[in-house]
């Protein structure tokens, strides 16, 4: 039976990633009991500190979480990327030479910090519970339009009533399916494997980007992890693109060939490595919806926007659409506008657009420049990376890009504002 009386002030959030729990919050921060945010999603019944997955989040989304009032628990946790060096080689050569080199520092802060996804998603999901989120461990399975509403079905068969819904379902998602949107897609010819690595020696706070003929090998720094015995283990998350035909070989091999595989690719810098966790792979793709939004539907996230990680930028986009979409419902039900009107989402499509489109045309161009061998690209592009690095004011226009800090019009929250 259909819940009544708060259609209006109802927003439910399908999916219950980072982006989506960002936005839960963000929501119940800046208008308190003048929204009900209900949030639905069957892994909020699992243990979040069982995904040892790592991303960086830019200066502007560290912004966000400081003004939502989570930085102070994130950070003890988190790793500080302080310089970052890139390098263009083939797998076999001597020596990989440094092409690009970055100072990790923009407007005072590093432009980006390590954080596990376990401990961002335990520290959001607690500021939701205590902040008056309805957490919903189950899933949502369609909707129908009623008018003024929508109706929300639940994998249990409950229905919901609200004025909108908020697919943050990933790039597969349903519900950007049943309402029909369109989706670009195509895939790469690569998967990604990720994995933490221990290491002999202290990183320093370095990020390392290998340029390889299958794709980039990213090392980006992890805070270091104290033992029971009291000794320091410094760590590493590797982002591995690889071919995606030599993938299902690699990650079937022998532990120690595998080993000797990562090796080739992260080099000797740090000393002994060795796989903390288990390496799990992924097809890497391009994917876009032909509109972020629909009726009473606004995509968010993986639902909205699917981009090579060359430039890590996936989470930090999603990140970006939570700040924008917050800010516009909140303002608009101050205004008492309908948060599900057409008006409304128009904003966020009209918001989003532009940005999401000319990242993904940065990051597909780059994969498609730096995964080759071909001698003459090697050159021209080898000659661009050298160019930059000798241009100090690119270099800054480059890193402030990557911190997310880049405009004036940047909404709130990415600016550390409250809503």
């Amino acid at each position: 039976m259909a819940a009544a009386g708060t259609e209006r002030s109802r927003i439910v959030i399908a999916g219950g990633g980072l982006a989506g729990l960002s936005l839960a919050l963000a929501l119940k921060r800046a208008l308190a009991d003048g929204v009900d945010v209900v949030m639905c999603d069957p892994a909020l019944a699992r243990d979040p500190h069982g995904d040892r997955r790592s991303f960086a989040i830019a200066a502007a989304a560290r912004r966000m979480f400081e003004a939502l009032g989570l930085w102070e628990a994130v950070s003890a946790k988190a790793q500080p990327i302080l310089d970052m060096v890139i390098t263009d080689s083939s797998l076999q050569d001597p020596v990989r030479p440094t092409f690009l080199t970055f100072e990790g520092a923009v407007d005072g802060e590093p432009f980006a910090h390590m954080v596990t996804s376990g401990d961002l998603t335990a520290v959001l999901l607690d500021a939701c519970r205590s902040g008056g989120v309805s957490l919903r461990p189950e899933g949502v399975t369609g909707f129908t339009l009623r008018g003024g509403h929508t109706d929300i079905t639940l994998a249990g068969g409950e229905t919901l009533s609200a004025a909108l819904l908020v697919a943050a379902d990933g790039a597969r998602s349903r519900l950007r399916e049943q309402a029909g949107i369109g989706w670009i897609f195509w895939p790469y010819k690569q998967s990604g494997i990720v994995a933490t690595i221990s290491h002999e020696r202290d990183h320093e706070g370095r990020a390392v980007e290998h340029f390889l003929p299958a794709g980039p090998f990213a090392i980006l720094p992890l805070a270091d992890e104290v033992q029971a015995d009291g000794s320091v283990q410094h760590r590493s998350s590797i982002v591995w693109s690889e071919r995606s035909e030599n993938v299902p070989a690699l990650l079937e091999s022998h532990p120690e060939d595998l080993l000797a595989e990562l090796e080739k690719r992260f080099g000797l810098q740090l000393g002994t490595i060795a796989f903390e966790t288990k390496p799990q792979a992924y097809p890497l793709a391009f994917g876009v919806a032909r509109s972020f939004v629909g009726e009473r539907l606004a995509l968010l996230g993986d639902a909205a926007h699917l981009i090579h990680p060359i430039a890590g930028q996936g989470l930090n986009l999603g990140l970006h659409d939570v700040a924008v979409l917050a800010e516009i419902i909140a303002d608009s039900m101050r205004l008492g506008m309908d948060p599900g009107s057409a008006d409304v989402l128009m904003q966020y499509e009209r918001a989003r657009r532009a940005d999401i489109t000319a990242m993904g045309i940065v990051t597909d161009g780059l994969n498609r420049l730096f995964s080759n061998d071909m001698l003459p690209v090697r050159l021209v592009r080898d000659l661009g990376l050298g160019l930059v690095d000798r241009m100090p004011g690119l270099k800054r226009f480059l890193i402030r890009e990557a911190a997310g800090l880049r405009r004036d019009d940047a909404p709130r929250l990415l600016k550390g504002q409250t809503l």
